[in-house]
């Protein structure tokens, strides 16, 4: 099945909200002004998630184990326009491991917000780059961690005679 660029958007921007560290999703969300009302279609709610796994990647389907994920589920209604024409309602998903309740809501908070033309690019800007600018700094940090442990084993050949 191949997926829609709307799509493919989606998923981008809702795995970076599921990997973003709460403190600072929280601040990001901070920045935006005059949030619309939601409501919780399904309050925040912790259960178990089966992982699966497959052997070298391409092999049969295993599974590994469980792990804890919070999901929660928001609507809001947002207008078309300013005369509050074509008001509708947009429904956000947010999936994240573990048991942050907050984490969860914010995560469906901002894919409502991203759905809606009017929202996208301010949270785009505001929300979804300086989390993935957060991301890609502390792997950067990690990389360089890492790498001052880094030992290059090399083989030598003794030659007899």
């Amino acid at each position: 099945m191949v997926e829609t660029p709307q799509a493919q958007l989606r998923s981008s921007w809702m795995s970076t909200l599921a990997k973003a560290p709460l403190p600072l999703l929280e601040a990001c969300i901070q920045t935006l002004e005059d949030l619309p009302d939601y409501g919780f279609l399904r309050s925040p709610e912790i259960g178990l998630a089966m992982v699966r796994g497959r052997a070298d990647g391409a092999g049969q389907p295993f599974n590994l184990g469980e792990m804890t994920i919070t999901r929660c589920v928001v609507q809001m209604a947002l207008t078309d326009s300013a005369e509050n024409a074509g008001a509708k309602a947009i429904t956000g998903f947010g999936y994240v491991a573990g048991r942050s309740q907050r984490h969860a809501e914010l995560a469906a908070l901002c894919d409502a917000l991203l759905q809606h033309p009017a929202w996208q690019a301010v949270v785009q800007s505001r929300v979804i780059e300086p989390l993935k600018a957060a991301v890609d700094q502390q792997r950067i940090t990690e990389a360089a961690e890492v790498e001052t442990t880094r030992i290059n084993f090399l083989t030598l050949l003794r030659g007899e005679g």
